[in-house]
């Protein structure tokens, strides 16, 4: 058993029943020995088991880090650390040390990482994400080990065809799928994209300054990485005042972005069809399916406001 941390129970069954039990026997060789390589202590796991197994801890080399350790099933961690090593610290969390063959990075742990969502205030959510968006995206130096914004739309919409029993969800994705080619070709850039950036990826680091972590690294256009942080302000009721709210973040970041409302609210179509079909894919069960259809039916609502 190792000793450095010690996995209660739940997370045992959490972990394996996301990744895998060999991926669970693999995190408890790699905390061995990258604990005893970057001398780490104090390991706290973050419960989110998405892509990674993510531990806050402590290291005698680098002050308070994180270790990610990723699942090659999964992939990601490989173009999340290059896009960390293309942004080198700035608005980015900094990495220390990698081993990418094993899917390890040792990186920043922003503090005091308060979420961009306990800001109370609406206006102030919508300037901090602002101030970070302005400015952030740059050409990548090899773009080819990146996968494109439109590789995972037609991807997930070739999925979503296989399935039986989301018929109705697949034909709002091929919506999306013909939308997000539309969109593409007016706004054409192939820029290195962060591509989820929401609002738990955007921290309050030291002296009072936003950071940002977990980018998937993606090539797209800068506008397909605006949705994702307007899909955090749904909320858990489609209600007359949530109408109302998106309408409104939408002014906002038009004027603010200078990216027209009709392309902004495309653009949030095609986030919510895709992270709807991404769910299916998850494994989301099938009583699930008429929430995730209520918010894809939402987003489509919005394309025709005024």
């Amino acid at each position: 058993m190792n000793k450095l941390y010690q996995f209660d129970p739940d997370e045992v069954d959490n972990i394996t029943i996301r990744f895998g039990e060999d991926f669970y026997h693999k995190v408890l060789r790699d905390i061995a020995v990258y604990a005893d390589q970057w001398k780490l202590s104090s390991l706290q796991l973050v419960a989110s088991y998405s892509a990674n197994l993510v531990f806050r801890c402590y290291s005698e080399n680098y002050g308070n880090v994180v270790l990610k350790i990723g699942n090659p099933l999964f992939g990601g961690i490989v173009t999340e650390l290059n896009t960390l090593y293309e942004y080198a610290g700035g608005r980015f969390c900094r990495v220390f040390d990698a081993d990418i063959e094993n899917g390890i990075i040792l990186e920043e742990c922003v503090q005091p990482g308060i979420s961009l969502r306990e800001e109370s205030s609406l206006e102030q959510r919508l300037s901090i994400f602002c101030s970070l968006y302005s400015g952030l995206h740059k050409t990548p130096a090899n773009a080819a080990i990146y996968p494109t914004y439109i590789q995972w739309v037609c991807r997930i919409t070739d999925y979503m065809s296989k399935r039986q029993d989301c018929t109705d969800l697949y034909a709002y994705m091929q919506k999306a799928k013909d939308m997000c080619l539309a969109v593409a070709n007016l706004y054409s850039q192939k820029l290195l994209l962060h591509g989820d950036l929401h609002h738990d990826n955007i921290l309050l680091g030291d002296a009072g300054q936003y950071r940002i972590i977990d980018p998937k690294g993606v090539i797209g256009d800068p506008v397909f990485d605006v949705p994702r942080f307007i899909l955090n302000e749904f909320e858990d009721e489609i209600t007359a005042e949530l109408y109302k709210k998106i309408n409104a973040i939408l002014c906002n970041l038009e004027e603010k972005l200078t990216i027209p409302q009709d392309i902004l609210k495309q653009c949030l179509y095609i986030e919510t069809t895709m992270g709807a079909c991404w769910s299916v894919e998850d494994g989301s069960p099938a009583d699930h399916y008429s929430s995730l259809m209520e918010r894809v039916a939402f987003a489509d609502s919005i394309l025709n406001s005024i």
